[in-house]
């Protein structure tokens, strides 16, 4: 009984993979049959090149599994969540909030404030190439100017000048002439850096507080007794009347400049 049935799941399964096999290869038979190519490049009337269909569906699902390094390198996401990292740390609350809600709050402010660059980027390149009125290699170039410009703005010059020396580049004439080599590791210096700066002036406060709660308790002689089991309802009291979460959202959005 038990050989029938594994003899039994066997023919299924060998007519399973058969039929894969040949649900995969259909559309290579069909397009043979018209005389179309599935990977062709031909040159453009504009000049440009024309991709077939398939290859720029391949090309498509390629740039999706890379919007999350995209996320990480080219947009606010980065300063933001090193900067509530280092909030949670300095209040002392541990795993509160949890990572899920930091990553989630990261990403919403991110998205508020990359909204500009992403309807300039849907205006100039995508909605003129979902319409079929530019190719695809114009409409990437069109989607990466904005964010280029983003980047720009938030990228130091010494951090600039940096990585081009390194990389062997001679003096940039225009921001134009810069590589995306280049700008992408200077852009992400530059918010590091600029990410702990900001974190290092929000620990102050809430540093100044677990000091005095130490000296108290060690004045009272309870040297037994954390610092931190005392200090942290009085840091969490001070960022409530503060409007800690408000204040420190408006201080990422406006430290950008977009």
């Amino acid at each position: 009984m038990k050989v029938s049935f594994i003899n039994a799941f066997k023919r299924k399964a060998s007519g399973g993979f058969a039929l894969a096999v040949l649900l995969l290869f259909l559309p290579e038979l069909s397009w043979a049959q018209t005389g179309i190519p599935l990977v062709s490049v031909q040159p453009s009337a504009a000049g440009g090149s024309d991709y077939s269909m398939s290859l720029q569906i391949l090309l498509l699902m390629t740039l999706l599994t890379l919007i999350p390094a995209a996320l990480i390198t080219m947009t606010s996401f980065t300063r933001i969540l090193i900067v509530l990292a280092i909030l949670r740390q300095a209040l002392g609350t541990a795993q509160t909030p949890s990572n899920q809600i930091i990553l989630g709050l990261s990403l919403f402010l991110s998205l508020f404030i990359m909204a500009p660059v992403f309807e300039i980027a849907w205006a100039t390149a995508l909605q003129p190439y979902m319409n079929e009125t530019v190719g695809f290699t114009e409409a990437l170039d069109a989607a990466k100017i904005p964010f280029r410009e983003f980047m720009f703005g938030q990228t130091r010059e010494t951090d600039l000048m940096l990585f081009a020396e390194l990389g062997g580049y001679q003096p940039f004439a225009t921001q134009d002439d810069v590589p995306m080599v280049v700008l992408l590791p200077s852009f992400l210096t530059s918010e590091l850096k600029t990410a702990f700066q900001i974190g290092f002036l929000m620990f102050v406060p809430f540093l100044i507080i677990d000091l005095v709660v130490a000296a108290v308790l060690m004045s009272m002689g309870m040297m037994m007794l954390s610092p931190m089991l005392i200090s942290l309802p009085f840091k969490l009291m001070l960022f409530v009347l503060i409007d800690g979460w408000s204040l420190i959202a408006a201080t990422l959005v406006t430290s950008f400049t977009v």
